[in-house]
């Protein structure tokens, strides 16, 4: 690999709040420094690095403060939410990142870019809304909300009714020559926050913002196909990925070059409310000249970059040896989290 070489790197939002959490800022910073750990650990091995995050907790606390204050303030349309989520997660994170980077010793800056995304004011997605966000609704509520407005609520899962918006794919990416400027210039960039902003072209050519929630793991492979990144990390949930999960000849996949992995998405294999979009965004960034792909947990990352966990997707496996080397650096538990914070 060469010292100039890139990666992008991508988390859900709730890596920063966690199911069992109530979503302190003391709690979403001990979050934010598990990620930054993540991100440092590429920064030494010698990565320029984007990062992009998702948003979905906290896009719904957006619409949380939207619904409770609308008395008071008009609410704010999705992708103001949005930007209001790059920006403040955007904050935890370079905060963070710098700490870990001042830890290890490495001098670089760390900067956030407010990014917009341009999408196609015609795509599928707009006809049938899927992505839910926000909080969960009483079937009565649901429907005033839904009255005298363009807004979509489905019952979810017998939970309750839930809003239900956009996904459109991303197109392009316009703050792309900032990032690679600010790449060059030995940056490590937090960009893409939540997808981002979705932007489209109205008929007299301006740009305006869309109601609509982009895919995170669909804008961080874009931006790594933009940027020539040759590594495109996505960490989610679990250790790796399984086919047959749930069942007794569960199979974990380490290394698999991409026509087996199409071959088991077109089977099927991968819901699409689940493992689905992160693989298909792993096969298609491999597919588009991309060297690797990862998915595994934030936990798991170092490990799995010395190939000692996680699934790691390529055009073609070789017969190559592992690493399997010792993780690069000490990685501190919770506990001794809570006593260097204090």
């Amino acid at each position: 690999m060469s010292r100039a070489a890139s990666a992008v790197l991508a988390f859900g939002g709730n890596a920063l709040i966690r199911p069992e959490q109530t979503g302190t800022h003391r709690e979403q910073l001990r979050s934010a420094r598990r990620a930054a750990r993540a991100v440092v650990t590429l920064v030494r091995e010698g990565f320029k690095v984007v990062v992009v995050h998702g948003n979905g907790p906290q896009v719904g606390r957006e619409l949380i403060r939207n619904e409770e204050s609308s008395t008071k303030i008009p609410p704010a349309p999705m992708d103001v939410c949005v930007a209001s989520t790059q920006g403040s997660i955007g904050f935890l994170l370079a905060t963070e990142i710098q700490n870990e980077l001042r830890r290890h010793g490495v001098n670089k800056s760390v900067t956030v870019v407010t990014t917009q995304v341009l999408i196609n004011p015609n795509d599928d997605a707009f006809r049938t809304p899927t992505k839910p966000v926000g909080p969960f609704y009483s079937a009565w509520r649901a429907k005033s909300l839904m009255k005298g407005a363009d807004v979509h609520m489905v019952e979810d899962a017998g939970r309750g009714w839930r809003r239900v918006v956009p996904s459109p794919r991303p197109l392009e990416i316009l703050n792309i020559e900032a990032i690679e400027t600010l790449l060059d210039a030995s940056h490590v960039v937090i960009a893409g926050g939540g997808g981002g902003i979705p932007v489209a072209i109205d008929p007299k050519g301006d740009l305006v913002g869309v109601e609509a929630v982009i895919d995170k793991d669909r804008t961080a492979t874009l931006l790594a196909q933009l940027i020539g990144a040759e590594m495109l990390a996505l960490l989610t949930a679990v250790d790796q990925v399984y086919v047959n999960f749930g069942r007794t000849d569960q199979r974990a996949l380490e290394r698999i070059d991409a026509e087996s992995l199409r071959g088991y998405i077109d089977s099927g294999q991968f819901p699409p409310g689940s493992m689905g979009p992160k693989v298909e965004a792993a096969l298609e960034f491999v597919e588009d000249g991309g060297t690797t792909a990862l998915i595994t947990s934030a936990e798991k990352f170092t490990a799995a970059l010395a190939d000692r966990a996680g699934t790691r997707v390529c055009k073609r496996v070789d017969n190559a040896p592992m690493r399997r080397q010792m993780p690069l650096f000490f990685e501190l538990d919770d506990d001794a989290e809570d006593s260097e914070a204090e």
